[in-house]
């Protein structure tokens, strides 16, 4: 049975990982030729979670992997207020032999979205893929786009922005280039289009820091639509005058969440090497809200 590289560090620590009788203590330990290895490895635990009927679409799979459509409004792992009524608990539903991979509960998945943002996400159906994948993420390998719509005009066509960022001391709920403990975030934007009172965006992301998009949009100037954590939300259309105001607080109304969408993922197939490029649809809500600003263009 093939051992992921995770369950034989957790076999190593817990010891049961044995080198010619003796256990090892440290999974870097050296192994001299002609040892004998013997790895007792337990049957994985049966979860806790609950699986749930939500629908889910997937946008692509084979027999390693599959990329689903995450909906807005949709939580990502359960947790306090959310405990059977996540992605998590959907995936476990549609495709039970998740259970387990990752860990108990990540059901596969190897990175998140917040709740409010929708698109692209990718789960590993054994421990080997999830596994390929989490190296690919680590190696910033992985290619992320995600289409946002920002506030006002950005300087120029195109650009990137490389504050670091970490948790806020003042807020743990938000996160910011301010912060007593940052790690570098490199994000790199370029305009779709423009209109008279903001700007579609398509992003590419280099690191995944939590909220990196939301933080380096906000502090340039231009929050995401709909984003009131970072100053995105209706009172941003106060900043406009004339009827470029009555534009604005269309726009704002329409923006029920922050207007940011996963729009595709780019990763190497973990039983071939073969590079894929999985693209999520522009969903309904932001295609509303599109379509509104199109009627003022810039």
């Amino acid at each position: 049975m093939p051992l992921s590289r995770t369950r034989i560090v957790r076999a190593i620590e817990s010891g049961a990982v044995r080198v010619d009788g003796e256990p090892v203590r440290r999974a870097s330990e050296p192994v001299a030729a002609g040892s004998e290895v013997v790895i007792e490895i337990a049957p994985k635990a049966e979860t806790s979670l609950r699986p749930a009927e939500i629908p889910i679409a997937v946008l692509w799979e084979d027999d390693d992997c599959l990329v689903v459509d995450k909906p807005a409004g949709l939580v990502v792992h359960p947790g306090p207020g959310h405990p059977d009524d996540t992605l998590v608990n959907a995936l476990l539903h549609h495709r039970p032999e998740v259970a387990g991979v990752g860990d108990e509960r990540k059901a596969g998945l190897v990175h998140r979205l917040d709740m409010d943002t929708s698109g692209c996400l990718i789960a590993g159906k054994n421990d080997r893929a999830h596994e390929a994948l989490s190296r690919q993420f680590a190696a910033r390998t992985v290619g992320k786009t995600y289409w946002a719509f920002a506030w006002g005009r950005l300087a120029g066509d195109e650009g990137v922005f490389e504050a670091p960022i970490g948790r806020s001391t003042a807020d743990r709920q938000r996160m910011s280039s301010r912060a007593r403990r940052v790690r570098a975030a490199v994000t790199r934007w370029r305009v779709r289009e423009r209109y008279a009172v903001a700007e579609w965006l398509e992003i590419a992301l280099e690191t995944g820091r939590t909220h990196q998009i939301r933080v380096h949009l906000a502090e340039s100037g231009h929050p995401v639509l709909g984003d009131s954590r970072y100053g995105g939300g209706p009172s941003r259309a106060r900043g406009f005058h004339g009827p470029q105001q009555a534009w604005a607080r269309e726009a704002a109304a329409l923006a029920s969440r922050q207007a940011l969408h996963a729009r595709a993922l780019e990763f190497d197939r973990p039983s071939t090497g073969e590079r894929v490029r999985v693209e999520a649809p522009l969903p309904a809500d932001l295609e509303a809200l599109r379509d509104a600003l199109r009627r003022h263009p810039a």
